[in-house]
C-alpha cells in the first residue's frame, strides 16, 4: 500500500491521510456515528477542495473512524435546534459536503461498515465504487423523518439501481443489510467483515497504478456522458479522449508498453 506520508487535519472530525498516491479521507466524529454537523460538512467541503487541486492524488477512499458506522447521516439533534431562517442559511453548507464529494476529479472509492443511513448513504453513492463490509446497514430513510434525501439520493439511487427499485427504496425508508445491498447493486464490492477499508485501499492502489490523466479523463466521460443520448454520449468520449490523446501520459504508456516495462507516469 505504500508508506503513509503525511496527515492533515480539516477543522475537529475530518482526516486526510496519504497513502502514495491514495489519499484516505476519514470521517472522525466518532462520538455521535459521524453525524454529519454543518462543521463537518464544512470540513468535509475544504478536504475535497484540497483533495481535488492535488495532481499528485490519483484515488481518493471515503473511511470512517468508527468501528460500527460509517456514517449515520444529517445530524438530526443539530437540526432540531435551528431556526428555519438557520436550516436555510446550513443548507447550501450541507450541500457542499455531498457536491466536494460527488465532484472530486479523481476516482473515489468508499469503504462501508456498519451503518451508512441517510446522508451517510449519499456520502457513499457520491463516490464511484462502494466496498462494504458484511456488518454494512444502508439505506434513505428521509421520509421517515418528514423530509426527502437532499444529498443527491434521489438522483444517484436510481442511477445504480433504476427508478422504479428507488421509488421503492426511498419511499418504504427501509434498511437493507449487506447481502441484500450488494444483491440490488446498492455496493459494488462486498467483503468479510472488518475487511471494507483494507479492500477499498488495495483497490485504490491497483487503481492508482494507472495514468492519472487517463483515470480523470475516464472519470469525466462517465460522468458527463450518463443520461445523454449515445451519439452526444460519444461526442463527450472523443472530447475526452483527445484531452489525452496528445498527453505526456500517453506517450509514456505506449512506450512502456512497446519497451515491456512499468509506466513511469509524468502525470501530464
Amino acid at each position: 500500500m505504500g508508506e503513509e506520508r503525511s496527515e492533515s487535519r480539516f477543522g475537529e472530525f475530518v482526516v486526510v491521510r496519504r497513502h502514495g498516491c491514495v489519499a484516505e479521507l476519514v470521517l472522525d466524529r466518532p462520538k455521535v456515528m459521524n453525524a454529519v454537523s454543518t462543521a463537518m460538512a464544512v470540513s468535509i467541503a475544504e478536504a475535497c477542495t484540497a483533495l481535488a487541486a492535488d495532481r499528485d492524488v490519483r484515488v481518493t477512499v471515503v473511511t470512517s473512524s468508527h468501528e460500527r458506522a460509517f456514517c449515520v447521516g444529517a445530524d438530526l439533534k443539530e437540526r432540531n435546534s435551528l431556526t428555519d431562517a438557520e436550516l436555510v442559511r446550513q443548507r447550501p453548507v450541507a450541500r457542499g459536503a455531498y457536491t466536494g464529494v460527488l465532484e472530486l476529479p479523481m476516482p473515489t472509492i468508499a469503504a462501508v461498515h456498519g451503518f451508512a443511513l441517510g446522508g451517510g448513504f449519499e456520502l457513499a453513492l457520491s463516490c464511484d465504487l462502494i466496498v462494504a463490509d458484511g456488518t454494512a446497514v444502508v439505506g434513505l430513510p428521509e421520509v421517515s423523518v418528514g423530509v426527502i434525501p437532499g444529498g443527491g439520493g434521489t438522483q444517484l439511487l436510481p442511477r445504480r439501481v433504476g427508478a422504479a427499485r428507488a421509488a421503492e427504496l426511498i419511499f418504504t425508508a427501509r434498511r437493507l443489510e449487506a447481502p441484500e445491498a450488494s444483491e440490488l447493486g446498492l455496493v459494488d464490492v462486498l467483503v468479510e467483515p472488518g475487511r471494507d477499508r483494507e479492500e477499498a485501499l488495495a483497490l485504490g492502489v491497483r487503481i492508482a497504478a494507472n495514468s492519472p490523466v487517463g483515470l480523470r479523463a475516464a472519470k469525466r466521460a462517465l460522468r458527463l456522458g450518463h443520461g445523454l443520448d449515445l451519439r452526444t454520449g460519444l461526442e463527450v468520449e472523443d472530447a475526452a479522449w483527445r484531452s489525452v490523446a496528445f498527453s505526456g501520459d500517453r506517450a509514456e504508456g505506449v512506450a512502456a508498453f512497446n519497451e515491456k516495462r512499468k509506466p513511469e507516469w509524468p502525470g501530464e
